[in-house]
């Protein structure tokens, strides 16, 4: 399954593919818009932390917003908790250690559970080395969350590393241990590659590529990192070179 990722909220009533929308960007609507596709919503954790080094969102607020776009945009499929992302120099920024992030990523997902267990959540595995994630799979299985049991699990960190090894090897284990990943972010080119590893994916890297390369069309002229029709035409250009069972079980929604 791969979401198109967007930053343009009002695809969600016009676009006729699955999308992947931030919260960032929804909270700052009055006036919602009605989904016709399926979609899935990020937390905009890597923003929060970024940005402000904690999450200046309660998790009340957060709740009570995700409960807002499940009743009035429809078809939500999942939506990823308030998780906190391992990249070191995120760390820098926290002044946290890795097993705290892996520890309040955990928390975040049962906490979220038990306050609104009618919304689809799902649990984020974080961590920077393979056996960062391995352990941090052990502390959900602890907590009592079997990852492997679930319908699909984000896995975290990985898509500013996505070139390495290191994120194939963390992908090929949880997909042996029969864990259904979703592959937050990457790049068109390890969206292909590491297919086979992954329950879904997603990716905003149509905008990245047409404000690097500075396209522009229509009159007056726009930038095309904003563009339907670009974010529509790349999507179907990964998914051709992905081959034709891809396009089905993206197609199928």
């Amino acid at each position: 399954m791969f979401w198109l990722g967007t930053h343009e909220t009002s695809w969600l009533e016009r676009a006729e593919v699955p999308l992947m929308v931030s919260h960032h960007r929804l909270m700052l609507r009055q006036r919602l818009p009605r989904a016709r596709m399926a979609w899935v919503l990020d937390s905009g954790g890597f923003t929060q932390l970024r940005d402000h080094g904690n999450w200046t969102i309660s998790p009340d607020t957060y709740v009570t917003a995700v409960r807002r776009y499940a009743d009035q945009i429809g078809l939500l499929q999942w939506a990823a908790p308030q998780d906190w992302m391992c990249e070191p120099w995120i760390l820098r920024k926290t002044g946290l250690s890795l097993r705290e992030h892996q520890y309040r990523s955990v928390i975040s997902y049962i906490e979220l559970m038990l306050r609104a267990p009618e919304i689809p959540w799902i649990p984020v595995v974080q961590g920077w080395e393979l056996g960062d994630y391995l352990r941090h799979v052990e502390m959900y299985e602890r907590m009592a969350v079997p990852l492997n049991a679930l319908p699909v699990v984000g896995i975290g960190s990985v898509c500013r590393r996505q070139g390495t090894r290191g994120a194939v090897d963390v992908l090929v284990r949880l997909s042996e241990a029969g864990v259904k990943v979703h592959g937050f972010g990457l790049k068109a080119t390890a969206v292909r590659a590491l297919a086979p590893f992954l329950h879904s994916s997603d990716s905003l890297a149509w905008s990245y590529q047409a404000r690097a390369r500075k396209l522009r069309c229509g009159e007056p002229p726009r930038q095309c990192g904003n563009h339907l029709h670009y974010a529509l035409s790349w999507r179907d250009a990964v998914l051709a070179s992905m081959g034709t069972r891809s396009v089905q079980l993206s197609l199928a929604l």
